[in-house]
């Protein structure tokens, strides 16, 4: 599995403020934002429900990864997607870096994915939602 959710119910909108909240307590920032949405309706003009990438990063974590492999800047930021689904609940998902970083196949890097897993599994269970694996 490359990712671990969990689902809300609420304003989208409110939801994300709440996702950069808890992001930001863990260290956090969001470097850029994605929005599929508007992205596909004026590339395609193609009706999407809302969905939002967010490039989180945790600077002291991510100097770390760089400092010990380069171009794991190509694995870069750590990605979380708040969405809306057709019964109008919100699915925010975490890019799951301890499978990701499996690409690169060096403990030291593999112990480094583990905090930043145990960081975004924090911001998840602070958002109070329905967990899903």
């Amino acid at each position: 599995m490359y990712h671990f959710s969990t689902k809300l119910a609420g304003d989208i909108e409110i939801i994300e403020q709440k996702v950069i909240e808890a992001l930001k307590e863990e260290g956090f920032g969001v470097l850029t934002e994605i929005d599929i949405q508007a992205t596909l309706k004026k590339k395609l003009d193609i009706d999407h429900r809302p969905y939002k990438i967010l490039g989180a990063c945790n600077p002291p974590l991510a100097h770390k990864a760089l400092e010990a492999e380069p171009d794991i800047g190509l694995l870069l930021p750590c990605n979380v997607v708040v969405r809306e689904v057709e019964d109008n609940t919100i699915i925010v998902s975490f890019m799951d870096p301890s499978a990701v970083l499996t690409l690169v196949d060096r403990d030291d890097i593999k112990t480094l994915a583990g905090e930043v897993r145990a960081r975004l599994e924090r911001v998840r269970q602070a958002l109070n939602g329905e967990d899903n694996p």
